[in-house]
């Protein structure tokens, strides 16, 4: 008879499954929205005409006499010159007539050499190379410049970023357990 009695224990360990997926992200940035304008330059220019001025009142005066009050401006002053050579002529022949014992000095020798005429005085101006002028006048050219502009606008779009989240699942596997299995007992005696 055998009576060592043996008692089996088998224990089953619990079994944890862990079923785990990764989350994902998504990130998306749209572009840039831009927006350009230019204002092209500006160039303004004026251009002025050359001035051309011919003054020919000498050349005119040289010719006719020229304006009314010129004209008689200069028969006036000859006049002037005429009455005071006249009168310098006339205060002569009364000194030679007051020297009439010089020989040569009789009255007819005198009084007969003023026979001739007085020229009228000159109207016209002196003639001269000199009696046109000529002016010609030039001006520069006026500009203004305005440069370019350039307007440039940027928005920057934020990124779009999206998260999923990953599945969690815990789960018991296998449940623990524990078995005994008494001995059998031979009782055959």
């Amino acid at each position: 008879m055998n009576l060592n009695p043996i008692l089996q224990i088998r224990q089953t360990p619990g079994i944890i499954g862990i079923d785990a997926d990764r989350g994902q992200y998504s990130i998306q940035q749209p572009r840039a929205d831009m927006s350009i304008s230019t204002q092209p330059a500006q160039l303004e220019t004026h251009q002025y005409q050359p001035v051309l001025k011919v003054d020919q009142s000498k050349a005119n005066a040289a010719y006719n006499g020229g304006s009314l009050s010129e004209m008689n401006g200069r028969i006036y002053s000859g006049i002037q010159q005429i009455f005071l050579q006249n009168m310098a002529n006339r205060v002569q022949q009364g000194n030679n007539l007051a020297a009439i014992h010089i020989p040569g000095n009789t009255i007819s020798n005198i009084v007969g050499t003023d026979i001739a005429a007085v020229p009228f005085p000159e109207f016209r101006g002196p003639a001269s190379i000199d009696n046109v002028d000529v002016d010609f006048e030039i001006r520069a050219m006026d500009t203004s410049y305005q440069p370019a502009e350039l307007n440039l606008n940027v928005q920057v779009n934020r990124p779009e970023v999206e998260y999923t989240r990953g599945k969690l699942d815990i789960y018991m596997q296998q449940h623990p357990s524990v078995q005994y299995t008494p001995p059998e007992l031979d009782v055959k005696m």
